[in-house]
């Protein structure tokens, strides 16, 4: 996973993309491209749509630089969030016209393949926008297979800190699934 972006970084890109600095773009993209295309491939399981979709979020990031909020986290988070809508979007309109070529399947199927590709999309998102150490947690116990006492180890922490780190990311995690949903 890519380092955690210090905010003085991204009002500095945003600038500068916002210039139309061509470089600010290509260090923009050798930053989150590898985030966007696992995504977007994350929800479209297709490569060559993920492909497409990369280029439709950096172009879009290209042409509305001003479209980023700090106020509304980092630019990874933005990134995360952009790649998400769009690859929903093309998610839909795929299957959408899938549906209306060979009658296979219902509105209801749609929706369902619809809402697991958001979850797992925002699973995603969620991981890649909390901060390094509970990501860290995260990778160490569960991609790893460590023990907290391990994970703590693994990252010079006490193990009330490791317990502390992965309680509080898999409470973000578990936001994954009722994001959106109305009470």
């Amino acid at each position: 996973m890519a380092m955690d972006t210090p905010p003085r970084w991204d009002r500095r890109m945003q600038q500068r993309l916002a210039r139309g600095e061509a470089a600010a773009l290509g260090e923009f993209y050798d930053r989150f491209a590898s985030l966007v295309h696992s995504l977007a491939h994350r929800v479209l399981d297709d490569d060559a749509a993920a492909d497409q979709v990369t280029r439709e979020v950096f172009g879009y990031i290209w042409e509305n630089p001003d479209s980023y909020d700090p106020k509304q986290g980092n630019m990874r988070a933005w990134v995360a969030k952009l790649t998400q809508r769009q690859a929903v979007h093309r998610l839909r309109q795929a299957e959408a016209l899938a549906y209306a070529e060979t009658g296979i399947g219902s509105a209801e199927e749609l929706e369902q393949k619809v809402r697991r590709a958001s979850a797992a999309a925002r699973a995603d998102y969620i991981v890649t926008s909390m901060p390094a150490p509970l990501r860290a947690a995260l990778e160490l116990a569960y991609f790893q297979r460590r023990d907290y006492r391990q994970t703590a180890a693994d990252l010079g922490v006490t193990e009330d800190e490791a317990r502390r780190r992965l309680r509080l990311g898999l409470q973000l995690l578990s936001s994954a699934n009722g994001y959106g949903r109305t009470p």
